[in-house]
């Protein structure tokens, strides 16, 4: 009898631990989907987040250039014409009616 009861209990526990492999196996494969899917929202993220960059850095550049361009004579004199409407002496002003 004590052979039987060894084999039952034998059986059970091959039981139980195939078990226990089963749902550690269901467990990581659902963690491992979720990382998958947490990983691609991820890249998405940084490639949004690298193009704001580029955009970014070409304002800079702009910004730069602009900044340089208000500190030179060339802006000044554009200034005076368009907002001040002043012309150099020897010029003649001809305005669309």
């Amino acid at each position: 009898m004590h052979s039987r009861r060894k084999k039952r209990q034998s059986r059970a526990g091959r039981v139980c631990i195939s078990f226990m492999v089963l749902a550690l196996t269901a467990i990581l494969s659902v963690q491992i989907v979720r990382l998958y899917h947490k990983d691609q929202s991820y890249q998405e993220q940084e490639a949004q987040l690298e193009a704001q960059l580029s955009d970014e850095q070409e304002r800079a550049a702009e910004l730069e250039a602009q900044e340089e361009y208000v500190g030179t004579d060339e802006y000044v004199e554009d200034i005076a014409r368009t907002k001040l409407g002043m012309v150099y002496e020897d010029e003649i002003l001809f305005k669309e009616k």
